[in-house]
């Protein structure tokens, strides 16, 4: 309507003009404000002009000017857009904007694991006498525990103190019996780390027959500085001989000096290895899935009963599903009233194995793509896992692959949460439906090991799009998909101390390879591209014969007008 007006009102100003030459107008400068002004006297002599002509005359002249601008700010937001795309990437492929690979990171090459020992690190052979005896009691499931043995040996350094091989949770929810040796390669673990901490496997009986009292036992505040440790624990240590410390898991802080994250990194990725018949089993069934599939992804489903109950999430059950998981938090007298639609909103509830699949094949992997789903208990059984299997009918578990080789296993969780360990450690890609320790242990190791694939939900914007699915298509499903998991999948981003949690992000143990300079200029554009998909703060590819898009491509075909997953 706008346009309209405006033409309507250069006709008026075209026909003036030819009054004008029709009446004898000339250009001659001296004449030419004469005649102009004697035509609008007479003019408005023929007919008074009324003001609210021409105040709307003033305000279409303003719509025009606004209209103009706004047009001009938008082309030149859009192509200042495509300018610096085309400025970040057109070192790395010759113009043309990078496509990412949803299987492998094509920067991870330039990154590895180095936890080396520096030579400032003094090893405890070099004549030092220990303080004392520290005992550890680890709590929690295996991941949890994994933990807490780790920080253990590094309270063990910071305390000069002896290690004894820590005990293991049997009172838990997962109620396994195991102990350490039964799980992890103990003799590795104490020889590994021999230049480091001295480790025995228990307190020597000289040393306990000469103790008047039994043990001392304390339990720190989670996340204590090595100072608190020093001052709190240390004078204890040094007056009672042996010191237990309980319910062991996050005790240590986040923070800590290089050289003692580095030993993190060591206990956690090299001397925590577990036993023979766990790591033959667990390759056993990487080789069965290899078989099978050139490349495969491996799924860490989290989805018991108790933890979506400790969640206050609501899945979809209906009132069968609020009594029953209402009726098991009750278990936590302490649980705040949660709001099941605020805790989702903030991105606080586990993916449902649809809402896993349905953003797996939005970034774009085939439905012939391989899975190995790592699980416990899923809360309503196969009609939950339903969906999932036919967005992926290759769906594979460790009892699938192993049936009768598993049973010596069956009784212990610990054990069986091991082989799925082994298994999504050697996956292509890994991805899991909620933030818990094995995700965050998994997702660092996979860093330090060479930026595998890792893909972690961006729950927050995930939540509002599964919400409204049912109001777009299947296309621009896919594509704010991927726009929500812009930064969530597992590139190389610069990590910097203090960013989350250092066994999911660890920053002090992770080094780049030298480059040449043409790789240098790439390797720039690249890390300015992920700092801004950093701010932010994830395709048609399979495992199978069929051959499909490796990329994580912007399909902008809309073949359909139905959310229909093709």
């Amino acid at each position: 309507m706008a346009v309209a007006k405006a033409w309507r009102f250069s006709v008026i100003w075209a026909n003036l003009a030819l009054l004008q030459q029709q009446n004898g107008y000339n250009n001659s400068t001296g004449s030419k404000c004469d005649d102009v002004w004697r035509w609008r006297s007479l003019a408005l002599q023929r007919r008074k002009i009324p003001w609210s002509l021409i105040c709307g005359l003033m305000l279409f002249a303003l719509g025009l000017i606004s209209l103009f601008t706004g047009h001009v700010a938008s082309d030149l937001e859009w192509y200042s857009q495509r300018l610096v795309k085309h400025s970040l990437y057109s070192k790395l492929d010759g113009g043309r904007r990078a496509q990412i690979d949803i299987w492998k990171s094509k920067y991870s090459k330039y990154y590895y694991g180095c936890s080396e020992r520096s030579k400032k690190f003094a090893s405890v052979t070099s004549g030092r006498s220990s303080n004392g005896y520290l005992l550890i009691a680890a709590s929690g499931g295996l991941n949890q525990q994994r933990t807490g043995i780790t920080d253990a040996v590094v309270v063990a350094r910071i305390l000069n103190a002896t290690l004894v091989v820590p005990e293991l949770d049997h009172n838990s929810y997962w109620k396994d019996d195991s102990d350490f040796v039964n799980i992890f390669d103990v003799d590795w673990f104490i020889n590994s780390l021999s230049k480091d901490v001295n480790i025995v496997k228990r307190v020597p009986d000289k040393v306990m027959r000469s103790m008047e009292k039994p043990p001392y036992t304390m339990r720190v505040p989670r996340k204590s500085t090595p100072e608190y440790y020093l001052d709190q624990v240390l004078p204890v240590l040094l007056r009672r001989r042996v010191v237990q410390l309980t319910k062991f898991d996050y005790r240590l802080a986040n923070d800590l000096d290089v050289e003692l994250q580095k030993l993190r990194c060591r206990v956690n990725y090299h001397a925590l290895r577990f036993t023979k018949p766990i790591q033959k089993l667990g390759q056993k069934l990487v080789m069965r899935m290899r078989k099978t599939a050139k490349r495969f992804i491996a799924v860490h489903l989290r989805f018991e009963p108790d933890m979506l109950a400790f969640s206050g999430c609501y899945y979809g059950g209906g009132d069968k599903e609020r009594y029953e998981l209402g009726e098991i938090r009750k278990r936590w007298a302490t649980l705040p009233d949660l709001s099941p639609e605020g805790e989702r909103k903030r991105g606080k509830c586990p993916l449902t194995p649809h809402e896993l699949g349905l953003m797996l094949r939005a970034l774009g992997f085939a439905n012939d793509t391989y899975l190995y789903v790592a699980s416990g208990e899923i809360y309503g059984g196969e009609e939950t896992l339903r969906p999932l299997r036919e967005l992926f009918p290759n769906f594979y578990t460790k009892e699938m692959l192993a049936n009768e080789e598993l049973k010596p296993f069956v009784p212990f969780s610990s054990r069986l949460a091991a082989i799925d360990y082994i298994v999504c450690d050697e996956s292509d890609v890994f991805v899991t439906n909620n933030n818990g320790n094995m995700a965050k242990i998994l997702a660092g190791r996979r860093r330090y090991m060479g930026h595998k694939r890792t893909i972690r939900p961006n729950a927050k914007k995930l939540s509002a799009l599964f919400m409204t699915r049912d109001k777009m298509d299947w296309d621009t499903f896919a594509k704010k998909i991927k726009l929500s998991q812009k930064g969530f999948m597992g590139e190389p981003d610069v990590m910097k101390a203090g960013q989350g949690e250092f066994l999911e992000f660890p920053h002090s143990c992770v080094c780049e390879k030298p480059f040449s300079d043409d790789e240098n200029n790439g390797r720039g554009y690249h890390l300015e591209q992920l700092s801004m998909d950093s701010k932010v703060k994830p395709a048609s590819s399979s495992g199978g014969n069929n051959k499909s898009d490796d990329h994580f491509t912007d399909q902008r075909e809309k073949k359909s007008s139905t959310f229909r997953l093709r």
